[in-house]
């Protein structure tokens, strides 16, 4: 076996949409076993999603994108230096060797979970998979933490700005009531794609290591890619190169999602103008966050915008507490119409299963 077939045989072993090309090519023989994955698969979405909406996080202890996290500090702590220096080839290379290692850790972990699963009924197997793909996923705590927002403004800007500080990692002290609003429309927005719909296109297009890989990226972007200082006394960190491999792994892995997720929001909106989200989506320093975030300001009719940096839809209203809840209630559609996708393609699956049979 060349490099090539070897490297073909890993991603069909992992890959349901490797499974559905498979099946869809398949002798009517082989027909069955490919289905059975690809049912599997579709089952584990539902009952991530499911186990998401009624469950919501596990606890801390168990989280691995909390493991992440603390594996990511340790090594942040080793990589990034104490001083700012102008040019710092030595950061940037542990940085993208230290990404490199721990991702390939990180991915064989969850290849190794997804390999080592034993013969089963296809619901079964799903049930299992959706248990292990679920704390790669986040609807739920995104979906309240931007809502209590929206109650603590309710109380007062103070309690609003305070909870905002939760979300985002902006200066919130200066912000008015419009301003923590549209913060937190932008941060449902960015984070609809990051923590739920990213994780689901590569557990497509690469099963559990592909989601595991994406959170791992995503995560290691939030603590390593912000370029700047760090911490607090002998912890303090510039991170201006050791995280630059970081930031653009992430951008790289969340290109297509993220103009997929805006995608979903403009079609469950409608009417949102793809010129004048092509022209927003340009605007912002981050090459995906601007369509994410794009679409969310023109479905809602407001400006969304970071002060000094950037203004999306810039003719649009001041979001009011309406718009927060509108918002809300139009990335649950956009999660919904996921929920639908895969309802309907394993629906056709049973189906054109019956039909071979007959």
């Amino acid at each position: 076996m060349n490099g090539v077939d070897f490297f073909t045989t890993l991603l069909v072993s992992w890959s349901p949409l490797a499974w559905l090309y498979q099946w869809w090519h398949a002798a009517p023989q082989a027909a069955d076993f490919w289905r059975h994955d690809v049912l599997a698969a579709g089952c584990a979405v539902l009952v991530a999603l499911l186990l998401d909406r009624v469950l919501g996080e596990p606890p801390a202890w168990l989280h691995p994108v909390v493991a992440m996290g603390k594996i990511l500090e340790i090594v942040g702590k080793k990589i990034a230096p104490t001083a700012d220096v102008s040019r710092d080839c030595k950061s940037f290379i542990l940085g993208m060797t230290s990404w490199w290692a721990l991702a390939a850790m990180v991915f064989m972990l969850y290849a190794g979970l997804q390999f080592l699963l034993p013969p089963m009924a296809w619901w079964w197997q799903g049930v299992v998979v959706g248990v292990l793909l679920k704390p790669l996923l986040a609807w739920r705590m995104l979906q309240t933490e931007v809502l209590a927002v929206e109650s603590a403004l309710q109380h007062s800007l103070a309690q609003g700005r305070d909870r905002l500080s939760w979300l985002v990692s902006r200066d919130t002290t200066q912000l008015d009531a419009g301003t923590v609003r549209e913060s937190a429309n932008e941060t449902l927005a960015e984070n609809l794609n990051e923590s739920k719909m990213a994780p689901l296109f590569w557990f497509a297009v690469l099963g559990l290591p592909g989601a595991a890989l994406y959170r791992f990226a995503n995560t290691a972007d939030a603590m390593w890619g912000y370029p700047g200082w760090r911490g607090q006394g002998a912890q303090r960190r510039h991170w201006q190169w050791a995280g630059k491999w970081a930031a653009r792994a992430d951008d790289g892995l969340s290109w297509i999602p993220a103009r997929m997720t805006a995608g979903l929001l403009a079609l469950v909106a409608g009417g949102v103008s793809l010129r004048h989200l092509w022209r927003d989506a340009g605007l912002t320093p981050s090459p995906n966050g601007g369509w994410t975030m794009g679409a969310m300001a023109l479905a809602l009719g407001v400006r969304l915008g970071k002060p000094q940096v950037y203004v999306l839809n810039a003719t649009g209203a001041v979001p009011q507490a309406q718009h927060v809840q509108r918002a809300v209630r139009l990335a649950a559609q956009a999660v919904g119409s996921v929920v639908l996708g895969v309802v309907i393609a394993m629906g056709l699956l049973m189906v054109a299963g019956v039909l071979s049979h007959a």
